[in-house]
C-alpha cells in the first residue's frame, strides 16, 4: 500500500472539498483531511475518558451485585456528563508554595503525550490512519514515556509529602516496565520486520496469522507491563488511596485534576491499540477482504474500523476486570514482578523467538519440508512453517514459566527483617571480642 493512499481521504469528502471549497487534491489529502482525523480522533478518546468512568462504575458494580450510577439519565447514561460539569465549575485551588508553573502546566504536558501517540494507531485502512511512518512503533514508546515525566513534575510541584511519594512511585514503576513492554514487542518485530503499525497490521494480514499465536508470551508481558504503566490496578501505587490519598495528584482540582484521568484513560486506548496492531491483527479478519474485491471499499473501510474497534474494547475490558479481581501489589512485590520476572521473561522470549525463526529457516527444504516462501520484507512462512512456529510459540509460555521459576524459587524465602536480625545476632557491640555465629545462636 503506497503512503499516498494511507493519506487519502474518501471519493466522496474529497469530491466535496473540492468542488465546494475549490481545494487542491494535495491540500485536502495533507492539511485538511488530516485535520479532519485529528478532529475526529480527539473528540473520540474524550468521549471515551467521559464514559470511561460510567463503564468503570458500572462493571465494578455488576462485579459486586450493584446498580452502579442510575439517577441521572435513563440507566444513568448522563452521569458523565454531570460529572464534567462540576469539575468545569468548580474552584481551582493551588497550594501556596507550590511550583506555580510547573503545577500548571503538568497535567497538559500528559494529556499531551497520551494524545499525540493517535496520529500513527492504525484504526484501519487507507483513511483509517492519520499517518503511517516507518518508526510508529518507537514513536508511540518514546512519546508515551514523556506522560511519566509529567506525574514527576505533578507530584515534586506540589510541594505535599503524598504528591513528591506519588511522582517518586511512579517514576520508579515506569522505568521498570517500560523495559519490559519495549522487549515484549521485539519478538514480534522479528516476524514483521518493520516499525511501521500498518505494516505489522499488514504482514499479519499477508500471513494471515496474527502474531499472539507467534508470540503468546510476548502478548502477555505487554499487557502486564502496559497496565503498569497506566498505573493501573493491581499496580496503582502512585495514586494508592489507603497510603498516599491521591499520590501525585494530591494537591489538584477542577478541571486540572480530571486531565490527569483523561491522560490516564487515553493511556489505555494506546496500550490497548497497540497490542491490537502488534498481536491480534488490527482490522484483520479472514474474508473480510472479500467487500474491498467485491467494489465496496468504503465500506471495507469502515467494516475494518468496527473490528479494530470490537478488539481493543475487549483487551480494555481487561482493565476494569482486573481492578475488581487482584489486590493491590505491595511495593517490594512490584518492583520483583518487573526485574525478576517480566524483564528476563522478555529477553527469554527475543531468545527463543530467534531460535524459532532459525530452526525454521533451517528445516526449509530438510526432506523436500517447505516451511518459508521467503524472507524479504517480513517472515513469510509456509502453512507447515506456521505450525511449527505456533508450536515453539506454545512452548516458550511453558519454558519461560519453568526457567524463571527455577531462577525465582527462593524469593519468598527471604526476609529482610529475619536477615537483619540475624546480622545483629552475630555482629558484636563495640569494643566486644567477635562472637561465632555458633556461639550467638546458642
Amino acid at each position: 500500500m503506497s503512503p499516498f493512499a494511507l493519506l487519502a481521504p474518501p471519493e466522496w469528502l474529497s469530491q466535496l472539498l473540492s468542488d465546494d471549497l475549490g481545494l487542491s487534491q494535495h491540500a485536502i489529502n495533507y492539511v485538511v483531511f488530516p485535520f479532519i482525523q485529528i478532529g475526529a480522533v480527539v473528540t473520540g478518546i474524550a468521549v471515551w475518558a467521559a464514559y470511561a468512568t460510567y463503564l468503570e462504575r458500572k462493571i465494578s458494580a455488576f462485579m459486586q451485585a450493584r446498580l452502579g450510577p442510575m439517577r441521572v439519565g435513563p440507566w444513568g447514561l448522563l452521569q458523565p456528563i454531570a460529572d464534567a460539569l462540576k469539575l468545569l465549575t468548580k474552584e481551582d485551588i493551588r497550594p501556596d508554595k507550590a511550583d506555580t508553573y510547573i503545577f500548571f502546566f503538568a497535567p497538559f504536558i500528559s494529556v499531551a503525550a497520551a494524545f499525540i501517540v493517535f496520529a500513527v494507531i492504525p484504526f484501519g485502512p487507507d483513511w483509517g490512519v492519520i499517518t503511517d511512518v516507518n518508526i510508529g512503533l518507537l514513536l508511540v514508546l518514546a512519546v508515551s514515556s514523556v506522560g511519566v515525566l509529567a506525574l514527576i513534575l505533578a507530584g515534586w510541584s506540589s510541594n505535599s509529602k503524598y504528591a513528591l511519594l506519588g511522582g517518586l512511585r511512579s517514576s520508579a514503576q515506569m522505568v521498570s516496565y517500560e523495559v519490559s513492554m519495549g522487549l515484549a514487542l521485539i519478538g514480534a518485530l522479528m516476524f514483521a520486520r518493520t516499525l511501521s503499525l500498518s505494516g505489522i497490521v499488514l504482514a499479519q494480514g499477508h500471513d494471515s496469522v496474527w502474531y499472539v499465536f507467534y508470540q503468546p508470551l510476548g502478548l502477555v508481558i505487554f499487557l502486564i507491563s502496559g497496565i503498569a504503566e497506566n498505573n493501573r490496578a493491581p499496580f496503582d501505587l502512585p495514586e494508592a488511596e489507603s497510603e498516599l490519598v491521591a499520590g501525585f495528584h494530591t494537591e489538584y482540582s477542577g478541571m486540572r485534576w480530571s486531565l490527569f484521568f483523561m491522560a490516564e484513560y487515553a493511556a489505555m486506548v494506546v496500550v490497548s491499540a497497540v497490542a491490537t496492531a502488534v498481536y491480534l491483527g488490527g482490522w484483520y479478519l479472514p474474508f473480510v477482504n472479500r467487500i474491498d474485491t467485491a467494489g465496496y471499499h468504503g465500506l471495507y473501510v469502515f467494516v475494518c474500523l468496527l473490528i479494530f474497534l470490537a478488539k481493543m474494547a475487549v483487551l480494555l475490558y481487561l482493565y476494569f476486570w482486573f481492578r475488581w479481581t487482584f489486590p493491590r501489589y505491595r511495593y517490594d512485590q512490584l518492583m520483583d514482578l518487573g526485574w525478576k520476572w517480566m524483564i528476563p521473561a522478555s529477553l527469554l522470549n527475543i531468545t527463543l523467538t530467534a531460535i524459532a525463526v532459525f530452526v525454521v529457516q533451517a528445516l526449509d527444504g530438510w526432506h523436500g519440508l517447505r516451511t518459508m516462501y521467503s524472507m524479504r520484507g517480513g517472515v513469510d512462512l509456509t502453512p507447515a512453517g506456521t505450525w511449527i512456529m505456533i508450536a515453539f510459540g506454545i512452548l516458550s509460555v511453558f519454558l519461560a514459566l519453568a526457567v524463571l521459576s527455577a531462577i525465582n524459587w527462593r524469593t519468598r524465602d527471604f526476609n529482610l527483617k529475619k536477615q537483619r536480625r540475624q546480622i545483629r545476632l552475630v555482629s558484636p557491640p563495640k569494643g566486644a571480642p567477635a562472637v561465632a555465629p555458633a556461639a550467638a545462636s546458642e
